[in-house]
């Protein structure tokens, strides 16, 4: 017990009020790097893309679900929507590939061209786990 007021107190053995123990470091935001500005930037021109095409999907009251299968706002919406994730995914395997040693890591995206990326991401995710699987278990730091 005393050890643990000695780790969470302050001077003169008074509670510390930001929760940090004594004699540690604050914990540091991690920085933004360009990849997760990359992705920052994608999620928000998803974000706007399709919020707009929703807003004017609803302005001029259309039937959502009906433009689905007809065409309309919603299905630009869908589009934008289909190709963020796309790109953000593309940028993903280039990264995480090179990351784990995958090679050829572009066929993905190529292949994505020729069939779908329906296809595509799921095969290299699932190609990934098995590399992440396969690789030398890392040592407890």
């Amino acid at each position: 017990m005393q050890d643990y007021r000695a780790a969470v107190s302050g001077p003169a053995g008074r509670p510390r009020r930001d929760g940090i123990r004594s004699g540690t470091m604050p914990l540091m935001k991690p920085p933004w790097t360009p990849l997760s500005i990359a992705y920052l930037v994608l999620a928000l021109i998803g974000l706007i893309g399709t919020f707009l095409l929703n807003v004017w999907s609803v302005v001029l009251m259309r039937n959502y679900l009906g433009d689905l299968f007809t065409s309309g706002p919603a299905v630009g919406s869908i589009g934008v929507d289909l190709l963020v994730v796309a790109i953000a995914g593309c940028i993903l395997i280039v990264v995480e590939a090179r990351r784990l040693g995958m090679r050829r890591a572009w066929l993905y995206i190529v292949l994505s061209g020729v069939t779908a990326f329906a296809f595509t991401f799921p095969l290299f995710l699932a190609m990934r786990e098995r590399r992440l699987h396969s690789a030398p278990a890392r040592s407890a730091g």
